[in-house]
Order: structure tokens, then sequence, then C-alpha cells
């Protein structure tokens, strides 16, 4: 191969996605070499619309909040949930954490294009359009194989990858790092809508997550943009979606049929938008860390969308890798395991463990239970809120026994 084919940089990292931005701008910002590949083109497509408020904490440390707040998106100050015609709504400007009181609802493709740019803007490369089809972690620096749009290949040795490519999981598939991820397969259809939400006590400054009347399991986002548009799905398990339509958005359409809290919600919603699916989301690998690489985001693991944890995962897992590979690349002796993978892990475990409380209906008790007391309101709006690494909060350091102890309350409690 001759030279020009062989491209020697410091750090290259597979995805432009919130993660991915992230990482590179804080890297460059500490005065290193930052080479982004990135398959597709931006703006492009994505979900996991609506932050929690602790992905605007790094933002700010990327140097990016100023050109967020100024972008027009809807802001979001909480969250709020509906069964039936009970209601419970979180306000993220009351949590224990003490953290953001506020975050916005976006537009991925506007937003994920903003991220990239403003790391461009600081200096680091971006190559759109480009694959990277093959990676050797068995040898002193790692050495990657990327493929153009045109068919054309080139390699880049690097000292050190981070993937971010997100549903892609580009190493993990490469490098034979994938692991079941425990979670049953569930299926989301979901669509962008002209909402025309006139409903009284709607609040277009939280994202609604509404329970299907009968079935527990089965849940519906609403999530409002700030131009008068709202992306809306459903998150079922397989077998709800047996004798149902094969067309999306009549799939969509009909579960939304079943839910009168909701339908009410889009009594008036223009449906402009063809809905689309995406099954078998929940993933999990191997290990977080390598010779020479490390995993970001949703390229690790992606639990469920039901608390839109997806992007503050991606980006405290952005934040937490920059900070161990800024010092490895000065000379320092890191730990991978102790110092990334193992205090990222806590915070997505805990995140786990309410989501499997969602889905068995634990959690949902807490949530609608009609007295409980606001200390323990704003322990659980703080996980909410993204503070999920927050150990001085009881329902973080002990979320399995501290959400057991509560949902038995709330079921004695229960007439």
């Amino acid at each position: 191969m001759s030279v020009i084919d062989m491209e020697r940089r410091q750090v290259v990292v597979i995805g432009a996605g919130p993660s991915g931005a992230i990482a590179a701008a804080l890297l460059k910002r500490k005065g290193h070499d930052v080479l982004i590949v990135e398959r597709q083109h931006f703006p492009r497509f994505s979900i996991g619309e609506s932050l929690l408020s602790h992905c605007l904490d790094f933002i700010e440390e990327a140097g990016m909040l100023e050109a967020v707040q100024a972008a027009g998106f809807q802001l979001k100050n909480g969250a709020a949930f509906a069964w039936g015609e009970q209601y419970s709504a979180f306000d993220f400007g009351d949590t224990f954490s003490n953290g953001k009181p506020t975050t916005f609802q976006v537009q991925r493709a506007d937003f994920d294009k903003l991220l990239a740019d403003q790391a461009a803007l600081q200096g680091v490369e971006i190559r759109y359009g480009e694959t990277v089809t093959a990676v050797d972690i068995e040898r002193s620096k790692p050495l990657l194989d990327v493929v153009r749009e045109d068919a054309s290949s080139y390699r880049i040795e690097a000292d050190f990858i981070l993937d971010a490519s997100g549903y892609g999981r580009v190493l993990p598939r490469l490098l034979d790092l994938e692991a079941p991820s425990g979670f049953p397969v569930r299926q989301a259809v979901f669509t962008h809508v002209e909402d025309r939400i006139d409903c009284t006590g709607f609040e277009r400054e939280k994202i609604l997550i509404t329970t299907h009347p009968t079935q527990r399991d089965i849940w519906f986002w609403t999530i409002p943009f700030s131009n008068g548009r709202s992306s809306v799905g459903v998150v079922a398990a397989a077998e709800h979606f047996v004798g149902r339509s094969q067309n999306p958005d009549q799939c969509l359409r009909s579960f939304i049929e079943q839910t009168p809290s909701l339908g009410r919600v889009l009594a008036n919603a223009v449906w402009d938008t063809p809905a689309r699916t995406l099954g078998g989301y929940s993933a999990n690998v191997k290990t977080l860390h390598g010779p020479g690489f490390a995993l970001l985001g949703n390229a690790a693991e992606f639990l469920d969308p039901v608390f839109s944890s997806g992007v503050t995962i991606a980006m405290r897992s952005a934040s937490m890798a920059a900070a161990v590979l800024h010092r490895q690349l000065q000379g320092e002796a890191v730990d991978w395991q102790t110092e990334f993978a193992e205090p990222l892990k806590r915070g997505v475990d805990t995140f786990r463990c309410y989501v499997e409380g969602w889905y068995a209906g634990t959690f949902q008790d807490v949530i609608f239970h009609p007295d409980s007391s606001p200390q323990i309101r704003r322990m659980i709006s703080a996980i909410l809120a993204g503070y999920a690494w927050d150990e001085s909060n009881p329902f973080v350091s002990e979320p399995r026994r501290r959400l057991r102890m509560l949902s038995d309350i709330c079921a004695t409690e229960t007439p």
C-alpha cells in the first residue's frame, strides 16, 4: 500500500452523533488531534428526542451550551406520566440532585448537526460519508480500514479509537464484542405529527409518557417540539403486535385508539409523516474497552427509550472517556476498568433498575401513587432528570432495595 493510502492520527472517533461530537470537542479543547469518521451525512433522522437535564452539563463542558440555547429548541422542564385518568408530573427544577432545572426537546436531525458543527468550529475534523470496515487491535497502535463513498479506501493508524457509532455498533460487530442485553425484544413504532394540541392541562414543556389502560407494559411517548409538531411513538413487546396491521401508521393508530387519554391529546393531530419501526434495539457488549479502544453510548449498551436515558448515557460516557484518554495521551497510567467502565456502569445499572421496574409495574405504582412524599418525589425526579450517578441520592445508591421497599408500601396502601 502506498504512503498516500496510510494516515497517522492521534484519536479517531467513529460517529459524529452526540457522544462522538462531545468526546471529540473535549479532547480537541485539551489540545489533542481528533478525527471523526461518520458513515452518514448530516442532518439525518434519529430518535431519542427528549433530552434529560444532565445532558446540558456535558454540552456546557464541551463549550456548546450557548449555541444549543440559541437554536430555538423546545424548552423542557420535566416529565409527565398518564395512566387512564391518573396523571403525575415531575419538575426538573425541584430535584434532590439540584442539577440543571431545564433541558430541551429536540428534532435530532437538527440537534446532532448543531453539535457536530460546533465540534468542527472548535477544530475537530469530520469526514462524512466514510465507513470503517475493519479494525486491527492486535498491534501496538490500532489500524482502521476506511472506505469512502466513491469506493476508494485508506488506512488510519491511531493512538486510540472511540466508538460513538450508536446503533451502528461498529467495533462490537467488527471485534465480536456483542452480548445479549437481557431485556425482552420490544418494538417501537413512531412518527412526527403536526400536533395541534389544545387539550386542557397538557404541558408542552414536558415529555408525556402514557401507559396503555389495560396492558401496563405498553407505553407511548409524546414529545412536543417548538414548531408545533410532536414525536409520537408506542413501545411494546412482540406479542402485542400480533394481529395488528403490518402498516406502521395503522398499527400506531390502533394502539392510540385503545388509549382514550392519549387520543384526546392527539384528537386534532395531522398525521402527515409515514411511521417508522425500530425493533430489537436493546443491546449489550462483553467489554466497554480494550487495547486502544473504548465504546461510548449506544455503541456499548442501549437499555430502553422509556426514560430517555440513551443520550444522557452517551454524553456521560463521552465526558468520562475523554477525561481518561486525555490523561493517557499525556503519558499517565490509567485504568479504563476502574476509571471508566465501572463508574459508568453504576449509573447505567441505576437506569436499568427503574426500566425493569417500569415494565414490572412496580415503578409505575410509585409514580402514580397519590400520596408520595415530596422528598421521595424529589429523589425520583433527580433520576428522571438524568442524575443516575449521584450516589448521595438513596434511590441511586440502593436502587433495587429502595424501589422494592417503596413499591411494597404503595401496594399495601392501594385500595
